[in-house]
């Protein structure tokens, strides 16, 4: 078992509508940066988001995020994945190793959890979606997206995976202080 879901004492529907957190760590993803890269996703057959620190949702599932000027995360379908990861590097694309830990915030509560472990507000993402911030949660370099809609929004948000357990732990305690706690990933909104 991992960290998120070993901790769960109650019900995960009443977790997922109070305050949930998903361990979506297993999910397949790649990274690829580099002048030519945004050509090279493009000549996939990828979608690009159009400006840096912002993402898309992919058509077959999952997402792909712009990191900086050339820099893409790709989450989600794993044979979109697996594609991706085969598929021959053109000039200027280099592999980027993507073994981050990666969790799921929702529920009424999750920005009282946000608040407590990071100096954004995250509400600023509701005024624009497509935003990718890059900061700190409890002392932990993480990147954030905000998904869902107004009344159920889902933060989803990746860490370096060796400090994976600890951001786990710390965000499962406060969790637990709220009335929330470890949820499936397919009880996400």
């Amino acid at each position: 078992m991992n960290a998120v879901t070993s901790a769960r004492p109650v019900s995960d529907v009443a977790h997922a509508t109070c305050l949930g957190i998903a361990d979506l760590s297993a999910r397949a993803r790649a990274g690829a940066k580099g002048p030519g890269t945004a050509a090279w996703l493009a000549g996939l057959g990828l979608p690009l988001p159009a400006r840096p620190n912002s993402w898309l949702a992919l058509p077959e599932g999952g997402l792909i995020a712009r990191l900086g000027n050339t820099e893409y995360l790709i989450e989600g379908n794993a044979a979109l994945v697996e594609s991706v990861l085969r598929a021959p590097r053109a000039a200027g694309v280099y592999p980027v190793l993507r073994q981050d830990a990666a969790f799921a915030l929702c529920g009424s509560r999750v920005n009282e959890l946000l608040l407590q472990v990071c100096n954004v507000d995250f509400r600023c993402l509701a005024a624009d979606p497509a935003l990718v911030l890059l900061t700190s949660m409890a002392g932990v370099g993480v990147t954030v997206l905000r998904s869902g809609d107004i009344a159920n929004p889902v933060f989803r948000l990746w860490c370096d995976g060796t400090y994976g357990h600890y951001l786990a732990t710390t965000l499962l305690e406060i969790a637990g202080e709220l009335g929330g706690g470890g949820i499936a990933p397919d009880l996400l909104p």
